[in-house]
């Protein structure tokens, strides 16, 4: 058996087991490029867990093992749990396959979006579930982490029995696969297509702020029902952006090593072409009478500059968030 459950720190090389000897394999909760994620039950404690089962590949077997390094260190600095990261709680090696066990979530935001026909979530719903999702990874932050993938795929509903109506919105932030120290190398190119900002579009480097950008993008698709910038092309993203946004500053096309978007300062887009009109059709001006306060935090977090752009901590305290902090000072 596993001896010891994980804590703090870098992970040491735990010895190859047979995961069958120790967890009893219920059903396949999910398959990707990396390998799979089974829900299984604990022989030993007799909980459900989540286990993610990595490809025996060495460039996904150097992933794993960022992604253990990350968890311990949340389950060092969090370990009262207050923080919507999903938890670690063992880990081993299986003929070769590196096996992370997580505590047993539900759907994904994307799941529940996408069985109710991507009905939006209500104004209400979305100022809880950003009030958590900014929580923790401002938490992240605080401890000098970039998650640099947060999408509606990476944000998980903790009860199992929501479907089609949310009985709880209580949610956690999960993969830290691509999770980045500060002082760790920044791979030039980071984040999902639709939520990377457009300092990393760029080139222009990145920090902590581009998960700001992509959780302004996330709670858009949690308000419309829909993603914000739909587009497999680097330059359509840009033209998608100023649309919605207004134009890119100079001052950023001028600093890009991406020389062939820009012309005469502006970015290099023939309004005439057939993706021009995709861009009109689909992309709207951000703004909202109805929802005031969602729309100004949603500006201050989709911000070309990241030096104007907001951060979490500033965000938390934006008047969106009032009603939250004024329900937990009275119960406190």
């Amino acid at each position: 058996m596993v001896k010891g459950r994980c804590s703090g720190g870098h992970p040491s090389r735990k010895s190859c087991i047979n995961i069958d000897y120790i967890y009893e394999v219920v059903s396949t909760l999910g398959a990707g490029a990396f390998g799979k994620v089974v829900e299984c039950t604990d022989r030993e404690k007799g909980q459900r867990v989540a286990v993610k089962i990595v490809r025996n590949i060495e460039c996904f077997r150097e992933v794993a093992r960022s992604e253990v390094a990350v968890l311990e260190e949340i389950n060092s600095l969090d370990d009262d749990n207050r923080f919507a990261c999903v938890r670690m709680l063992d880990w081993f090696e299986h003929d070769g396959h590196i096996c992370i066990v997580f505590e047993l979530l539900g759907l994904s935001t994307f799941e529940v979006l996408r069985r109710n026909d991507f009905l939006p979530f209500s104004v209400e719903q979305i100022r809880h579930m950003a009030f958590q999702i900014f929580r923790a990874v401002c938490f992240l932050h605080r401890n000098k982490l970039t998650h640099t993938d947060l999408k509606p795929e990476n944000i998980l509903f903790v009860s199992s029995d929501c479907d089609r109506k949310l009985r709880s919105l209580d949610l956690k932030v999960v993969d830290f696969g691509t999770a980045t120290f500060d002082h760790e190398h920044h791979e030039s190119l980071v984040s999902t297509r639709h939520y990377r900002a457009p300092e990393i579009i760029l080139e222009l480097g990145w920090n902590q702020s581009c998960d700001v950008w992509s959780l302004g993008c996330v709670l858009m698709e949690f308000y419309l029902g829909r993603t914000l910038f739909m587009t497999h092309n680097s330059k359509e993203h840009l033209a998608m952006m100023e649309k919605v946004l207004g134009p890119i500053p100079p001052h950023l096309l001028k600093q890009t090593r991406k020389q062939h978007y820009v012309h005469d300062e502006r970015l290099n887009w023939d309004e005439q072409s057939s993706s021009d009109d995709f861009i009109r059709r689909h992309c709207q001006p951000l703004k909202s009478e109805d929802e005031r306060q969602l729309f100004d935090l949603l500006s201050c977090m989709l911000e070309y500059d990241v030096c104007r752009r907001i951060t979490l901590e500033e965000a938390l305290w934006h008047p969106f968030f009032s009603p939250l902090r004024a329900q937990t000072q009275q119960r406190s």
